[in-house]
């Protein structure tokens, strides 16, 4: 399997085209079907008036990076593992998308439900890693350490897959909360990873270059103001795509810095949270964090421009952490 650059160009380039496609197709036959995103009251004013927006958008993003990514599967178990996975957590969110919007269940799939698929697909994921080269599938790249790598014992491994897969996707997930936000915040961490992919001469690299393509192709029609949401199924996916990607490569702890965003918006929800039980107050008007800025007066497309520039900056600063690597 060829892992030069042209594969991942080629990739995203097809990814792009049938993203293009899709969704001037999609978005008037979800609008046909009521397929609305739903707002809270307590949240910004200015978000009520995209009450109604079409979503499940995540279905194009699915979609046009499957159909990229299929021509690079032959003789690629990893390209094929990283799909399953992606594809695997974006039915999840499919099903918690079609609870929400067309059962009118507003919160969504019972919670011990999504656990469970999670759990389901996390392990598969981590007994194919561990199949795909034995005690080798422990090793793990240390940032900043000229190349030193991590050898862990399967019992700390094994619990280290469940703690970044089930991270990336609920992190993935906060993430969707502005028009583009998520889109572009991925965009940048996969084109992170193609580069990584590129250098070490992953087989991978295809995929990446699908990723990155579906997800500019999406964000021509997503970013403000929206006329799609990706919901849930877009989000589980990518958050999904993105661990999977990060464990391939054996880089799961640089997701820590080039998913940086990911990680902020997780943490502030858990300190909201966390501190309201405690004591009865907040400590951000609103979580996750990006709500927070737009209560401050910030408005939607200078928070989302600032997590774009936060994510770049990352991805950056990831490289220098991994130069001896990539």
């Amino acid at each position: 399997m060829p892992s030069n650059l042209s594969s991942a160009v080629y990739a995203a380039l097809g990814a792009f085209a049938v993203s293009v496609i899709l969704c001037p197709t999609l978005i008037p036959f979800l609008m046909k079907l009521k397929v609305g995103q739903f707002v809270r009251d307590d949240g910004p004013k200015e978000h009520l008036k995209k009450a109604g927006t079409p979503t499940m958008g995540g279905v194009v993003i699915i979609l046009s990076f499957a159909v990229a990514s299929v021509f690079f599967l032959k003789g690629n178990p990893d390209a094929a593992a990283i799909l399953l996975v992606t594809v695997g957590f974006g039915l999840m969110g499919f099903w918690d998308d079609y609870t929400k919007v067309v059962k009118k269940r507003s919160l969504g799939l019972r919670a011990w439900q999504k656990i469970l698929v999670q759990l389901v697909i996390t392990g598969a994921f981590a007994f194919y890693l561990y199949s795909r080269s034995g005690p080798n599938a422990w090793e793990l790249y240390i940032p900043f350490t000229k190349g030193i790598t991590w050898n862990l014992p399967a019992y700390v491994y094994v619990p280290l897959v469940f703690i970044v897969m089930l991270g990336s996707t609920n992190g993935s997930n906060l993430t969707d909360g502005l028009d583009g936000l998520n889109s572009g915040v991925t965009a940048l961490i996969s084109a992170f990873f193609l580069f990584a992919a590129w250098a070490m001469g992953s087989s991978s690299l295809p995929l990446a270059g699908a990723a990155v393509g579906s997800l500019l192709g999406f964000l021509l029609f997503n970013s403000y103001p929206a006329r799609i949401m990706m919901g849930d199924t877009g989000s589980q996916a990518l958050g999904g795509f993105v661990a999977a990607l990060a464990l391939v490569l054996r880089m799961p702890l640089f997701l820590l810095i080039v998913a940086l965003i990911y990680v902020i918006e997780s943490l502030s929800v858990m300190i909201q949270v966390g501190w309201f039980k405690l004591t009865g107050r907040r400590v951000f008007k609103m979580a996750p964090i990006h709500h927070s800025f737009e209560l401050s007066g910030w408005s939607e497309t200078r928070v989302v421009a600032l997590f774009y520039v936060v994510t770049a900056i990352m991805c950056l600063i990831g490289y220098l952490g991994g130069q001896h690597i990539v």
